[in-house]
């Protein structure tokens, strides 16, 4: 029976880009000629499609340049890959952990709220192998509107095949919650240990190095009940 684990990426596999949400900015920029007003609050949790749609929303633009928006934001991230200009920076035991999970007869995949151009474009800005996970199995939020959209595709898409979502945020656990998927929280991102044991993870991880153990010790927990 094949098992997967569903990453995140920011914050849970790579940590925090410093530019934050000025690529959104400049993807409506560059295709509405509006400019945006700057800086807001932390978005993290929040998937692509659902960034651009509050950001047309918020500037009062018609929503009809959604789609035009998520292309150009593909493009932008994969110019600044070629150009150099998104150097990402794993979070501590990333390899590892990905290693262990494959060495334990588990599947690594994504669930993100990126799109899958913007997913690949990050990992290779990290000098991280795209081809160590499953990219048919994974799931992306660059056209969803909320997280629940993709967690939903993954638990109809995997069904009765033990899956479960390692993420940074309480938008992971609130979304895999919704779609009946036991979530692992890693407090690699912006949020702490305290903060992520209020959610209904089933396990919080300090990060992924003193915490891989426990991860291991929960894949084999949740093996030995799906058989």
């Amino acid at each position: 029976m094949p098992k997967y684990v569903l990453w995140d990426i920011d914050g849970t596999l790579l940590k925090n880009a410093r530019f934050g949400g000025g690529l959104y900015d400049e993807a409506v920029k560059q295709v509405t000629g509006f400019t945006p007003l700057g800086p807001r609050p932390a978005e993290h949790g929040k998937v692509d499609g659902q960034i651009i749609a509050e950001r047309l929303a918020e500037y009062g633009l018609d929503p009809a340049f959604q789609d035009a928006v998520a292309a150009r934001l593909d493009e932008l991230a994969l110019e600044r890959h070629i150009d150099g200009g998104d150097r990402r920076e794993l979070v501590p035991g990333a390899r590892e952990a990905l290693a262990a999970v494959a060495a334990a007869g588990w599947t690594n995949a994504i669930l993100t709220g990126n799109s899958t151009t913007r997913a690949r474009a990050k990992f290779l800005g990290a000098g991280l192998d795209p081809d160590l996970f499953d990219w048919e199995h994974s799931f992306f939020g660059g056209q969803a509107r909320q997280r629940t959209d993709v967690t939903a595709a993954a638990a109809a898409a995997l069904g009765d095949d033990p899956h479960v979502i390692v993420g940074d945020t309480p938008t992971d656990d609130l979304a895999a919650k919704a779609a009946g998927i036991p979530f692992v929280a890693v407090a690699t991102g912006v949020f702490s240990v305290e903060r992520l044991r209020q959610t209904g993870a089933v396990l919080v991880l300090p990060d992924l190095v003193h915490g891989l153990e426990d991860l291991l010790g929960e894949l084999r927990n949740m093996a030995v009940l799906a058989r």
